[in-house]
């Protein structure tokens, strides 16, 4: 079991494992809120030749669910790039957000849309690093919030190979229980490939993806210990970063040697 971080050094992601003592790291490529063009990393040698694992999550302005072509096909795109660019680094993965229709659309068009993407890519190859398809916390048409719904989208990627990231503050915002989640998601997708390991500021079922630090928020700091155990899959903390340290010793302290 890998523990680490998303650290906001983008420029130097291993200068900043390494300070946070991560044997793991999350970084964004670009801008995550804006669709840039992507730029070879400046220090892309060096991420390669770490012994620090990496992995690359995508933009949050992509929605490969989307009816909307404005919205659908660059973000069909952007995945595709980001996956390449994520491979030049040798990245375990690229973390991609479920993503939504809109209110009053066919939820099925969202699951159709997904397929779809690993479809169109298959017939290139295949995408350069695995995609792990990561659980978001709102919205009534989320194609990822619900774990009925997470199940409507496997039976439509599973057989592509799709990865899964699961967030516990997302499950927890999204009305879901930490309590055998890891069993209960094993049992719709077949694996966890990685753990974003955050509490949560809002209550249960709030629909809030709002961050607290592993003993500050709302679930028991002893529930999120007990899903990385489970897991056993390597873990990413997006906790607020003034005590991003604190949770990296409290979770080393918690799950031990395992």
């Amino acid at each position: 079991m890998r523990i680490g971080a998303h650290v906001r050094e983008d420029d130097d992601p291993i200068g900043a494992g390494e300070r946070l003592g991560a044997e793991v790291v999350q970084l964004f490529l670009t801008d995550p809120q804006k669709w840039n063009k992507l730029t070879p990393h400046p220090r892309a040698e060096q991420i390669r030749d770490s012994a620090i694992d990496v992995v690359v999550h995508s933009s949050y302005v992509i929605n490969v669910a989307s009816l909307n072509n404005r919205i659908r096909i660059p973000s069909r795109k952007s995945v595709a790039d980001q996956a390449k660019a994520a491979a030049d680094l040798g990245a375990i993965g690229l973390v991609v957000h479920g993503g939504h229709v809109r209110d009053g659309e066919d939820p099925a068009a969202g699951f159709d849309n997904w397929r779809k993407l690993f479809e169109r890519q298959a017939d290139k190859g295949g995408f350069e690093v695995p995609i792990l398809i990561e659980n978001t916390a709102g919205g009534e048409s989320s194609m990822a919030r619900r774990f009925d719904d997470i199940a409507r989208l496997w039976d439509q990627v599973g057989e592509f190979g799709a990865g899964f990231c699961l967030d516990t503050c997302h499950a927890w915002a999204g009305g879901e229980e930490l309590v055998g989640v890891v069993e209960r998601i094993k049992a719709i997708t077949g694996r966890i490939d990685l753990v974003h390991l955050n509490n949560s500021r809002d209550e249960f079922n709030s629909a809030r993806d709002r961050h607290a630090n592993l003993t500050d928020g709302t679930i028991d700091p002893e529930l999120l210990a007990a899903v990385v155990l489970a897991a056993q899959a390597p873990v990413i903390l997006e906790t607020p970063a003034d005590g991003l340290a604190d949770d990296l010793a409290y979770l080393r302290e918690a799950v031990g040697n395992a």
